[in-house]
């Protein structure tokens, strides 16, 4: 009689005895969570070498060799990269020019865990809107920057506007002022920052000012559109110190708004002022230059980019945009890890130096502009009480292999682990929040 050559899986679900016994998935974790044998890349802290990283509930607990004990969960990761989980600071992502969730998922499967999405339309609701999504569920942590010109279309002035987003405004003022809204009175300020989109709206200088104002009283970020170079020195010399980020800077290298090569070392000199800064799109950086669906970008310009990575003078890269998304932008988050990568084949930057433009650099641009602790306490990095983000990537075919946001893997194999919807945040200037409590409001009636 033939031979079974195999037992079942004692560990997944059966009938034994007439008794149903259920799996053990999903694992119950009573210990840590360990990432064994991963080659591990923190930037932050330092750290280039074979090791383990243990992680329990959404913080990290322990980096350095780890013996599992009873109760602790083991992913191999031999033969995987380990990076700080990747934030991408400029992706158009649940903004009001977006319509469908479906990008956000995309955007986990490609390793991301941060997203910030600066949409021209956004308004002082884009983060109810947002936070209606992310109480609902999402696999990432997500913010917005808001659109200048919405925000600088209530009857607020420059003071009460800054005041508003410092959470010192009184609510009769932005009540009269403002809005009439409860939604927008009460998580209007739950933002990244304020863009000026250059092309979409031309401001004139009292306006920007008054951004410039805002944002600077506030301590926000102030993202500015880089396409056209005459722009962003208009911005240079109205700034007066003040500081702003130039947005997608590769952009500027396409030639629609003058010779490429020259425009790009304008912005370059622009971003060795120390209250300008700047970043890279990850799609124009890679052997195409670009995106047909977007712009391409000129190569003796892109061997310009190459060089001001080389030097540091801009240390930070985005993707702007998904191709499978409503609000298409100039690149594509499907190329963070290859760009990543290919920087350091072709020699441009060390391996920890291009693993830190997508982690602890835009992490410490935030802390320098914010001086919020959070930011440099909790995010871009591995040591020991980081939030639990991060990638794991597969050198091999330069893609994800796990995505884990705060703890929980929302990522495998460029799949969505649907069990992982729900881990993300909605991130602030000031922080994260888990909930807004606006996708629950309608469900739920509570007395305080």
């Amino acid at each position: 009689m033939y031979k079974a050559p195999v037992n079942k899986v004692k560990i997944l679900a059966n009938i034994t005895n007439n008794e149903l016994l259920e799996s053990i998935f999903p694992l119950k974790v009573e210990g840590r969570f360990i990432l064994k044998d991963g080659y591990v890349v923190d930037p932050k802290n330092n750290l280039e070498m074979q090791t383990d990283i243990a992680f329990q509930g959404d913080k990290i607990v322990e980096v350095g060799s780890i013996e599992p004990a009873a109760g602790d969960v083991v992913l191999d990761c031999k033969d995987l990269l380990v990076v700080p989980g990747l934030i991408d600071m400029h992706l158009h992502l649940g903004d009001l020019f977006e319509v469908t969730t479906n990008p956000i998922f995309e955007a986990a499967t490609h390793g991301i865990t941060y997203a910030f999405s600066p949409g021209a339309g956004n308004t002082l609701m884009a983060p109810s809107l947002l936070g209606a999504e992310v109480d609902r569920g999402l696999p990432i942590n997500l913010g917005v920057y808001l659109g200048a010109s919405n925000v600088l279309a209530t009857c607020m002035d420059t003071g009460e506007l800054a005041a508003f987003f410092r959470g010192e405004c009184a609510d009769e003022v932005a009540g009269t002022k403002m809005s009439r809204n409860p939604f927008t009175l009460s998580t209007g300020n739950l933002v990244m920052g304020i863009k000026d989109h250059m092309g979409h709206y031309i401001m004139d200088d009292e306006k920007l000012n008054k951004v410039f104002d805002v944002t600077s009283q506030a301590k926000m970020l102030f993202m500015s559109h880089t396409q056209d170079p005459d722009h962003s020195m208009r911005l240079a010399n109205l700034s007066n110190g003040r500081p702003f980020h130039l947005g997608h800077t590769t952009a500027v290298a396409c030639g629609t708004h003058g010779d490429p090569v020259e425009s790009m070392k304008r912005m370059i000199d622009l971003c060795k002022e120390e209250h300008i800064t700047g970043e890279f799109v990850t799609t124009m950086l890679r052997e195409n230059r670009g995106s047909r669906e977007g712009l391409l970008m000129d190569k003796a310009a892109q061997d310009v980019a190459y060089q001001a990575l080389s030097d540091k003078i801009v240390d930070i890269l985005i993707s702007d945009g998904q191709n499978d998304a409503t609000m298409k932008g100039f690149g594509d988050c499907r190329d963070n890890i290859p760009c990543i990568l290919e920087l350091v084949e072709k020699k441009v930057l060390s391996l920890s130096d291009a693993v830190a433009t997508m982690t602890c650099n835009p992490a410490k641009l935030f802390y320098k502009r914010t001086g919020v602790a959070w930011w440099d306490e909790k995010v871009g990095h591995l040591g020991v009480g980081a939030l639990a983000n991060i990638t794991v990537i597969d050198r091999s075919n330069k893609s994800m292999m796990y995505t884990i946001c705060n703890g929980e893997i929302t990522g495998f194999e460029k799949r969505v682990v649907r069990r992982g919807i729900g881990a993300g945040g909605l991130v602030t200037k000031s922080g994260m929040v888990r909930k807004t409590g606006v996708g629950d409001i309608t469900l739920y009636s509570v007395k305080r």
